[in-house]
């Protein structure tokens, strides 16, 4: 704008010495001359006013011409050389400048290419001694990962928000079964470096799991952890193990104190690091017993809860193997008691004195049969199941809600009996053995159903006192206390599984009581179990806990500090901020036309860094023909789209992939406008803040010809793979977004406002579809 007024400027100073002159001239003329000298010298100069007019302007036109030239030349060809040269100063240091203009210019040009090849030689050094440097703590960063890679369990370590900040392999394949949607896009990424744990758990059970943490560090436990069950979305059940991340001197060390508690003993990461002596202090929370002196200097008085580490199981498997163990012991028992039933009267008719040879040898290979498979049996059983013969887990707080949850889900899949919640108070916690209670009550509404003709059973949950009132009830006939006392005291059998375990050993092992009541004015029954009840916690707020300072691609420490931030995005630093960089591929450009969505493409930036490894790409049905001419463009055809998930499956997914996140298009008034449209049929809107590279370039580099994408990633010396694919462009794009942050900051843009402000100023924030 300031190159256009000096433009402007300059013409009518053209103007006004070209004609200044002569209007003075003839100005003054008229005023001297008065009368018939003034109309007679108007008659003679007539003829040529005209021709010195035309003269005039013509030299005035002429006069602009060349002072437009020259503008171009010198004003707008040294700006463009300003940008250029800030280009090879940080974004494009490969970038030179191209002699181009008056003789002059071109000079400049040269001279600055040739300071820019020397400051490269002796920046390639610097380079070179940073990165001899930076060698020890890469050796580092690669034992990390790959002791995390290699670990058996799922290890999720986050910070007192909640917020992921390491997660190994194991936790992403185990999250991305866990997914609604695991058919599209690999299950649409529940986790994430920066994403929010709550998106999987209960923010409620976290913070009661936090609370009984902070409570044994207060004792001086040596290894203050806590333990829980829940069941996810997809209704599998999750066993977790959570321990402290408490503060240390040095970040690097964290990562260790993340492995030596998911391994169980101080890992050769800590030993490494006390060995060079770096000061760091030793990691605690995870010492084995072999080390008590670094147990004890884990937890002191003086170091702070700075995050958490999440150690999961998934049961879910478990439970089905201890119902098949219990059928196994079952079969095992009652099939030998038959046996052994033969063997005593084989023996018992050997005695007979009398006996005949022939009655003798039947009845002694009777003996050595039913010996013979009764160690079939017992071979049999002890090969198949032999992994699954251990104890069964001890009582662990879970929510009250998520058992009845799994309950509910139990008896409908097992036996087909509907069942409803009524009265549930989701607040409470009991401390329980999850499957053999889940069992027994699964067992009542079993013999409810088969003998009583129940169609319907209902839950109830209230507190009372240090207890927990767990009711399952019913509408039918009434039913006595000798058949209640039966079923209590029964082993449990349900359809072809059998228990040894009766009802009544699963409410003594949870030191509980059982009986049956009566509604009579509703015609109901119910049996009320009694259950332990865990201490329910008020949530937590992150910031009781923050009293201290807190690679592959799946952890960033930097996310400690989260904590310590705002959340309003507005005014956070566009370096500090989570992004999902997106594009999408469509059947056209016009979306208010019924031009289609025909693939997704995301990854993610999270502090100042490009995850790849995160990223969301889907095909998608657009249910409609696709022109010939699109797929020329982009390469996907129609035989690509046939049986792809369609729109209304895949927004869902991408949505949940960019939760509290800001998007970032390129062209991103497009793209946004097709999201939009759908608002309607999935329910979901993306009203999540947006940035425009497009945008974003038209401010850094006003004076560039083209803010085409392959344009942009010219001018910075990126290299373009995978063009005209959602997620190629989405890559490119986020390269391009991180190269402009340091840009953006030079004119003093450096919030989320202020790059959402600059780019609404520019003419291409015009641009609608």
């Amino acid at each position: 704008m300031q190159a256009r007024a000096r433009f402007i400027l300059a013409v009518v100073v053209l103007f006004l010495l070209m004609t200044g002159p002569f209007l003075l001239t003839a100005l003054i003329v008229w005023v001297e001359t008065e009368g018939e000298a003034r109309d007679l010298l108007l008659k003679v100069l007539s003829p040529h006013l005209t021709l010195g007019t035309l003269l005039t302007a013509m030299g005035f036109a002429a006069g602009v011409g060349v002072v437009r030239v020259l503008f171009r030349q010198y004003v707008q060809g040294l700006l463009r050389m300003s940008e250029n040269l800030r280009l090879m100063l940080g974004a494009n240091r490969g970038f030179r400048v191209h002699p181009e203009g008056p003789p002059e210019v071109q000079q400049l040009a040269v001279a600055t290419n040739e300071l820019a090849s020397q400051r490269d030689v002796l920046l390639q050094d610097v380079e070179a001694q940073i990165g001899r440097a930076k060698a020890s703590v890469e050796l580092e960063k690669d034992r990390l990962a790959a002791l995390m890679s290699e670990l058996t369990q799922s290890v999720v370590v986050c910070n007192l928000d909640g917020r992921v900040l390491l997660y190994n392999n194991r936790a992403r394949a185990q999250f991305r079964a866990l997914s609604d949607a695991p058919g599209v896009a690999g299950g649409g990424e529940l986790i994430g470096l920066g994403r929010s744990i709550y998106g999987v758990f209960e923010r409620n059970l976290i913070a009661h799991a936090l609370d009984t943490i902070q409570q044994r560090l207060r004792r001086g436990a040596a290894q203050a952890q806590a333990n829980f069950v829940t069941t996810t979305r997809a209704g599998q059940l999750l066993r977790v193990q959570m321990a402290p991340v408490l503060s240390l001197a040095a970040p690097a060390l964290v990562a260790a104190e993340s492995a030596a508690v998911a391994a169980g003993s101080v890992t050769g990461v800590q030993q490494n690091a006390a060995a060079e002596g770096d000061g760091a202090g030793n990691a605690g929370g995870g010492a084995s017993p072999a080390a008590p002196e670094v147990a004890a200097a884990a937890v002191t008085s003086e170091r702070t809860l700075t995050g958490f580490i999440l150690m999961l199981d998934n049961i879910t498997r478990n439970f089905e193997t201890e119902s098949r163990r219990d059928q196994m012991l079952h079969n095992l028992t009652e099939g030998n008691r038959a046996s052994l039933a033969n063997v005593r009267a084989a023996a018992d008719m050997l005695e007979f004195e009398d006996l005949t040879d022939e009655m003798r040898t039947r009845f002694r290979k009777v003996v050595r049969d039913e010996v013979q498979a009764m160690s079939q049996r017992l071979d049999h059983t002890a090969n198949e199941f032999a992994d699954s013969l251990k104890a069964r887990w001890p009582l662990e707080e879970m929510l009250g809600a998520d058992l009845i949850a799994a309950a509910q889900r139990r008896i409908e899949a097992r036996i087909g009996l509907p069942t409803k919640l009524e009265e549930v108070d989701e607040s409470l916690w009991v401390k329980v053995d999850s499957f053999s209670l889940i069992q027994a009550i699964t067992y009542l509404a079993s013999r409810l159903s088969d003998e009583f003709e129940v169609r319907e059973v209902r839950f109830r949950l209230s507190a009372a006192g240090r207890l927990v009132h767990l009711d399952l009830i019913w509408s039918g006939q009434a039913m006595s206390t000798e058949t209640v006392m039966s079923w209590e005291l029964e082993p449990m059998k349900i359809e072809d599984e059998s228990s040894p375990l009766t009802v009544r050993d699963v409410v003594d092992r949870h030191d509980g009581e059982m009986w049956l009541e009566r509604e009579k004015v509703r015609h109901r029954a119910f049996f009320r179990i009694l259950l332990p009840a865990a201490t329910p916690q008020e949530q937590a707020e992150a910031e009781t806990y923050l009293r201290g300072e807190s690679r592959p691609e799946y952890y960033d420490f930097d996310l400690f500090a989260w904590s310590e931030k705002s959340h309003e995005l507005d005014d956070r630093l566009l370096s500090e901020l989570s992004y999902t960089v997106f594009d999408t591929e469509t059947t056209g450009l016009n979306p208010s036309q019924g031009d289609e969505i025909i693939q997704v493409g995301a990854t993610r930036i999270l502090n100042g860094k490009l995850l790849r490894a995160e990223s969301f790409e889907q095909l998608v049905d657009p249910e409609r023909p696709l022109a010939p001419e699109s797929a020329k463009i982009h390469g996907i055809t129609s035989e690509m789209l046939r049986g792809q998930p369609t729109i209304d499956k895949v927004l869902p997914a991408f949505h949940a992939f960019a939760a509290d996140t800001v998007l970032i298009a390129h062209n991103a008034a497009f793209d946004m406008r097709f999201l939009q449209l759908k608002e309607e049929q999935t329910g979901l809107r993306f009203d999540h803040p947006v940035i425009d590279t497009l945008l974003l370039s038209a401010v850094v580099h006003p004076n560039q010809e083209s803010h085409r994408l392959e344009a942009i990633a010219e001018r910075l010396g990126l290299t373009i793979v995978g063009r005209h694919t959602a997620l190629g462009d989405a890559i490119v794009t986020a390269e391009v977004f991180l190269k402009l942050i340091p840009l953006l900051a030079e004119k003093g843009i450096r919030t989320l406002r202020d790059a959402r402000e600059a780019a609404e100023k520019t003419y291409y924030a015009r641009v609608k579809y």
